[in-house]
């Protein structure tokens, strides 16, 4: 399939993980690629197998807790790709794990509040400025099932992600009358390198949670993801779609 021919796609967090699942994805269907983040050696490896597989990818080293870095790199892109059709809000970092509110450090949960919740305000600030100009697009920002359930022991990363969720059902209905969609994706645990520092008991009692047993892929994450930021996805939006093997409730 050709989804993503003569569209450009921004995908923060997009050297690793989710991000890059969803960008190898996208410019596997003939989508231009922008890679935002912060680890430069990550962003140069994920590049260099882009291109090796013939997609049309570029990278930048971007803070997206920064609005002079979000800003002007989405300008930098728009310059460069002509267009920006799609941004997925990827980055994102867990925080202190297996920890009580009453010793988990503000430094930390302001540091989490900064990248998860305040980058994901930024990325899709700047994106909807871009998008106004075409009025056409379409912003995914991944939250997680943490933000509808709260995890007990996460609390920076629980309401940041519900922090996430707000932001897309709000935006999503100021821009419901546009052809620039909105929606999030609120996975279980998935599979990733962003995982490696969780609490293996912490780890454990999120996969207890999930009906299925497993953990979930970047290849299915992948799949849901590329659909919402589709032109297929056209009545959707100000939606947190569910990709949790049966945990979310609602």
């Amino acid at each position: 399939m050709k989804r993503f021919e003569n569209q450009v796609a921004v995908i923060s967090g997009g050297a690793d993980g989710l991000g890059y699942g969803i960008a190898e994805r996208i410019a596997s269907e003939g989508g231009s690629i922008a890679l935002f983040d912060i680890n430069e050696k990550l962003l140069t490896q994920a590049l260099k197998t882009l291109k090796d597989k013939g997609c049309k990818a570029e990278g930048y080293k971007v803070d997206i807790s920064s609005e002079y870095d979000v800003q002007r790199t989405i300008g930098f892109v728009q310059t460069n790709l002509g267009s920006i059709d799609i941004m997925v809000n990827s980055a994102g970092i867990v925080g202190p794990t297996s920890t009580k509110i009453t010793d988990y450090p503000v430094e930390e949960y302001d540091k989490i509040y900064a990248i998860n919740l305040r980058g994901a305000f930024l990325m899709t600030k700047h994106a909807v400025k871009a998008m106004e100009k075409n009025n056409y697009g379409r912003i995914l920002l991944l939250a997680s099932i943490a933000g509808k359930e709260g995890n007990p022991f996460m609390a920076g990363y629980s309401s940041m992600k519900a922090g996430v969720i707000g932001l897309v059902k709000g935006i999503g209905k100021e821009y419901a009358q546009t052809g620039i969609t909105v929606n999030g994706l609120a996975p279980a645990v998935i599979r990733t390198a962003m995982n490696e520092n969780t609490a293996p008991e912490q780890l454990a009692y999120m996969t207890a949670k999930i009906p299925m047993g497993r953990l979930g892929t970047v290849e299915e994450v992948a799949s849901i993801a590329t659909w919402i930021v589709s032109k297929e996805a056209s009545f959707n939006t100000g939606f947190i779609f569910d990709i949790s093997g049966g945990r979310a409730t609602y």
